[in-house]
């Protein structure tokens, strides 16, 4: 059971030598590099150590920030048994053993750290299984999860559970690291200071796939040293991480929408690109783009919305890459336009009146009446056709009889709303004269 479910140190499968990820595994919680906010004296880790109240945690952070580590050095802190399990290949049979053999060993007086990587990937009925036992303290459990824990794992288990977010390791993380292998391999990377930074470049915030890029590097016979241009020649770039339907998804577009929103066209660029290199639909992008159009801008620009459809329609018919500098375009054009939400705001203050008066009629003067029962009734009674009005404008009520006239569009004194609000002030102003 034991062999089946415990870490497993010492060499690699057949004898070989341990990787270099794996040799500088940490042996101290001081020694994790890159995420001392959360593991020093002030930090949510450093603070539960501190007082010695560890319970069930969730780590969540992007691969290759120390997730596995911290979890097997906190076992070690509090002297608990590790057992570390993967949800891609662990069944109900299994979890089943290793709520046992925890039992079994909490009887004895042992405790059981149980660490489930990639947690996010039991369904949750699955994680429903690990309540009772996380309870009645037969484990502690320490899950690690890419994806945002709000939308993939259960409310009871976040409710017994303490999220600990994880960041992505810095350049200056990943140079202490780099030293850090250099010191075990016990010589320099064959880099010049340019290639030293294109590496780190290429390990993209994962300290994990900059360990095994330092050993690939340092297995080549190589003169002299290596420069940026002559490292990209013998390594691929480490493709960006982005996942197309999670949560960095939603991150990236979010970032996008508020660069837009911020005015500031290079950072949108920035955004709209690192989407189309992590492999995003660009008719994603376009929906996205023609919604911002008409949420941000709206009448302050009402040209932004038709800008939108048209890089939309040049990139259908122009496919990728061409079609992609006709939305970038766009990008630009929607990130110096003015901006206004009165319409979304005016259009969902609408929305919600409507909601709580729904069935009430509309005023029976802006009814037709084609038929002398209707006529009888009052429909059409009092109507004031507009262009017979002076300044082509009655001041009637459109309104249902017992609706208070409400105001939901306020245009903003930005962009072509300048004018818009001239008219609306001018036929405030002539109804105000009208009714009164």
């Amino acid at each position: 059971m034991a062999d089946l479910f415990d870490s497993v140190g010492g060499e690699a499968k057949g004898g070989g030598p341990r990787p270099l990820a794996d040799r500088l595994r940490p042996a101290a919680l001081d020694q994790v590099i890159g995420q001392e906010a959360v593991l020093g004296p002030e930090g949510p880790l450093g603070v539960m150590l501190a007082s010695g109240s560890l319970g069930s945690l969730i780590l969540w952070g992007p691969p290759g920030v120390g997730k596995t580590t911290i979890a097997r050095l906190l076992a070690d802190v509090t002297d608990l048994h590790f057992i570390q399990i993967s949800a891609i290949f662990t069944g109900v049979t299994d979890l089943r053993k290793v709520f046992e053999a925890a039992k079994m060993r909490r009887q004895n007086g042992k405790g059981t750290l149980l660490f489930v990587d990639e947690i996010h990937r039991f369904n949750k009925a699955q994680q429903d299984g690990f309540l009772p036992h996380m309870e009645d303290g037969t484990i502690l459990l320490v899950g690690a999860t890419t994806e945002n824990p709000s939308f993939e794992l259960n409310a009871a288990v976040l409710s017994r559970a303490q999220v600990i977010t994880l960041k992505r390791l810095e350049p200056a993380d990943l140079e202490r690291m780099a030293q850090r292998a250099e010191r075990e391999l016990d010589r320099a990377l064959p880099l010049t200071g340019e290639g030293r930074e294109a590496l780190i470049e290429m390990a993209d915030g994962d300290g994990r796939a900059l360990l095994n890029l330092i050993e690939q590097v340092m297995a080549w016979r190589v003169d002299g040293k290596l420069d940026r241009d002559a490292l990209a020649t013998r390594l691929m770039r480490r493709a960006a991480q982005y996942d197309k339907s999670g949560d960095g998804h939603y991150n990236l577009i979010s970032a996008l929408h508020k660069s837009v929103r911020g005015s500031d066209p290079d950072a949108a660029l920035y955004w709209f690109t690192r989407m189309l290199e992590g492999g995003e639909d660009p008719r994603f992008l376009a929906r996205r783009l023609t919604r911002m159009a008409v949420e941000d801008i709206g009448l302050a620009d009402p040209q932004a919305n038709g800008i939108c459809i048209d890089a939309w329609e040049t990139y259908e018919r122009l496919g990728s890459p061409e079609g992609e500098l006709a939305l970038a375009q766009a990008v630009v054009y929607l990130a110096l336009a003015p901006k206004s939400n009165a319409g979304y705001v005016a259009y969902k203050a609408a929305r919600a009146q409507a909601k709580q008066t729904g069935s009430a009629p509309p005023p029976k003067h802006i009814l037709n009446a084609p038929t002398r029962l209707m006529k009888d009734e009052g429909y059409g009674s009092g109507y004031q056709y507009e262009h017979d009005a002076e300044d082509g404008f009655s001041g009637q009520n459109y309104f249902p009889d017992d609706v208070k006239r409400p105001v939901y569009y306020q245009p903003v004194e930005r962009g072509f709303e300048r004018e818009l609000k001239k008219r609306v002030d001018f036929f405030a102003g002539l109804r105000a004269k009208r009714q009164g």
